[in-house]
């Protein structure tokens, strides 16, 4: 009779279908784990990596015409049809990224009149020109004389002598921030000017300064305290000028990693082999050489009927990429003891992080341990990562390694006083230096966010910690963090369906019944931003205007974050959870994964964002492999 029942509520085969789906999709994923035991998927961001990596070349004199040729195919193959550059798929024309793409493109020989080039200039001078362009790329632009550094906002190093208890010491910054802060100081010290060969001045159009935020704003209050730091520079004691670069080389040095990046990322990388470099470091210095080589480990070459086309990417996402791929894989219904399950355990034990980071400045008693999310970033672990190479670890036969006590620790250690967690740092949360001139490249603080504090307490409650103070803080700094609307923000993930697709495993996981007042409104919320075709999406312009949250083209990630959230408030079964499988059913290829060109990962909201190619393939079976799983147990 069970049975009998069963086949009829999957009368229009979706089930079935669904079924071999995620066999298809599982088989993918195996296929795709490297013989050590990890996954990686490509980091996909935008031409502002490519077009910064020519012209850090061009600045260090080591441009090569095939390295650049290939480049530079890369760059013109994601321009627009209306000659512009944007930072993520489908979206807008983009100023900044416009024209460091168009400099680079010169770099490589492209004419000025090309139409393509034409176009692009056209854009930059309809949108105000170099002068209205981002700090970071009139910083690019004055090491090769294109913009003046006197009117470049002031980054003095001797930042890097200021105790950790003072504002704007280099702890009040991010860990991204304050890698790239650290030698952008020693570079806006040291005003090198190099040649490019040619003049920009097609992309100038005169227009003035803006005027400084007025006095009433603490921005205003800031501006003038850069006009007075530029002033300080015309004036500063040699002596101390020295002793803070040398520091700040000092600093800088400590903080390479075993690959030779800064933090895994590009950039401070790029950043600190030219500071290093203009105080004297020659090419042939290890930290360098080390570093340049390093490079070629984040680059991604493909042949194309045009020729070879060579990218970079930003970071890479190694560990992350293996402890969702282990997740979704047990999801799926591996055992524990499965060799694939095995292997990554083995190897995300053998990348734990025992040693102590910046991270300690603030929490100076916490025990390290921990995971990061590269290959190698030993100064870096993140409490994101910890938490969900934890939650893999659980569902391998390394589920009580002391690695995951540490870890357990070292989570609990960096809760931040309101009882959120950041990514990297605890406490990392004053605004003051958001308002900086030279602060326009995105976020720079580390505060606590919905998704990362949700995937903490899901992994804490997986340690049995469900009662600790430690996780029932976290709930209820969820339980605040929901938006009016019923949804939550979400940081590294775009947007609202990621942050609410986080909080509700987690939430449920704590005990919070399915049926709270709260976990209804986000369920409410989830099911009227569905789109008609069963899937849902959401279109990084959310992060800058409210009416776009949860609405976009559907995406198979996307989707399965929104069927990760209904299924763990029960509603697996529903009308609105069959007509989703049934999109994942449908636009599956056959290959076993999903076509998504649409970013959906976050960098920095409203400025930089991430396509993570495997995203498209471990929620899904995670999705597939839970709701499957239970609704088979429920029909027996």
């Amino acid at each position: 009779m069970t049975q009998l029942l069963a086949h009829a509520a999957d009368a229009d085969g979706i089930l079935d279908r669904a079924r071999a789906g995620l066999d298809r999709a599982t088989a993918r994923l195996l296929d795709l784990q490297d013989g050590a035991g990890w996954w990686k998927g490509e980091l996909e961001t935008n031409v502002t990596m490519e077009a910064e990596d020519l012209l850090l070349r061009r600045f260090l004199g080591i441009s090569d015409e095939r390295l650049t040729a290939q480049t530079a195919r890369w760059i013109r193959s994601r321009q627009r049809d209306d000659g512009t550059w944007a930072t993520y798929h489908d979206g807008p024309g983009d100023l900044s990224t416009t024209i460091e793409a168009y400099a680079a493109l010169r770099l490589a020989g492209d004419a000025p009149d090309a139409p393509h080039m034409a176009a692009a200039a056209g854009f930059v001078r309809d949108r105000g020109g170099i002068e209205r362009s981002r700090v970071f790329t009139r910083i690019w632009l004055a090491l090769f004389g294109e913009w003046p550094w006197q009117r470049l906002p002031a980054i003095p190093p001797e930042l890097v002598l200021l105790p950790a208890w003072m504002p704007f010491n280099v702890y009040d910054f991010a860990c991204w921030a304050r890698q790239t802060i650290v030698p952008l100081a020693v570079v806006r010290a040291t005003r090198p000017v190099r040649s490019l060969g040619f003049s920009l001045s097609e992309l100038r159009t005169g227009l003035r300064p803006p005027p400084p935020p007025p006095l009433s704003r603490r921005a205003g209050w800031l501006h003038r305290l850069d006009l007075a730091a530029r002033g300080y520079e015309r004036v500063a004691a040699r002596s101390l000028r020295r002793h803070a670069l040398r520091r700040a080389a000092e600093w800088i040095v400590a903080r390479q990693e075993a690959d030779g990046s800064w933090g895994g990322i590009q950039p401070p990388w790029v950043y600190s082999l030219m500071a290093l470099h203009l105080l004297g470091y020659p090419l042939t210095h290890p930290v360098l050489r080390a570093g340049l080589d390093g490079l070629e480990r984040f680059t991604v070459r493909e042949e194309t009927p045009d020729g070879t086309i060579r990218r970079l990417e930003a970071c890479q996402s190694p560990v992350w990429d293996t402890a969702l791929a282990v997740t979704a894989l047990a999801d799926a219904g591996l055992p524990a003891d499965d060799p694939a399950l095995a292997r990554a355990g083995d190897w995300l034990v053998g990348q734990e992080i025992t040693a102590r980071g910046d991270w300690a400045v603030r929490r100076s008693g916490v025990p390290a341990g921990g995971w990061a999310f590269e290959f190698d970033n030993d100064g870096y672990p993140d409490t994101d990562d910890t938490a969900e190479v934890i939650l893999a670890l659980r569902r391998t036969p390394l589920r009580h390694d002391p690695s995951v006590h540490r870890a357990t620790r070292w989570l609990i250690g960096m809760q931040s006083r309101d009882g959120g967690w950041g990514a990297f740092d605890a406490d990392n949360d004053r605004t003051l230096v958001a308002d900086l001139p030279f602060c326009d490249f995105g976020e720079v603080i580390d505060p606590p966010s919905a998704d990362v504090t949700a995937h903490i307490v899901e992994a804490l409650c997986a340690q049995g910690l469900t009662d600790s103070a430690a996780t029932s803080r976290g709930v209820r700094w969820l339980l605040r963090a929901q938006e009016p609307d019923g949804s939550w923000f979400g940081r590294w993930g775009a947007n609202h369906v990621y942050g609410t697709g986080c909080v509700l495993p987690a939430l449920v996981a704590a005990g919070v019944p399915a049926d709270h007042p709260m976990i209804r409104r986000a369920v409410n919320w989830l099911l009227r931003h569905q789109n008609g075709d069963g899937g849902w999406g959401e279109d990084m312009r959310s992060y800058d205007d409210a009416a776009q949250r949860g609405r976009g083209a559907s995406t198979a990630s996307q989707t399965a974050w929104a069927l990760l959230a209904l299924h763990a408030a029960g509603e697996h079964r529903t009308p609105a959870t069959r007509k989703a499988l049934a999109w994942l059913v449908r636009t599956q290829r056959p290959d076993g994964g999903w076509d998504e060109p649409h970013y959906t990962g976050t960098g920095f909201p409203g400025d930089f964002y991430i396509n993570y190619h495997l995203y498209r393939l471990v929620f899904p079976i995670s999705a597939l492999g839970r709701i499957l799983r239970d609704t088979a147990r429920e029909d027996r």
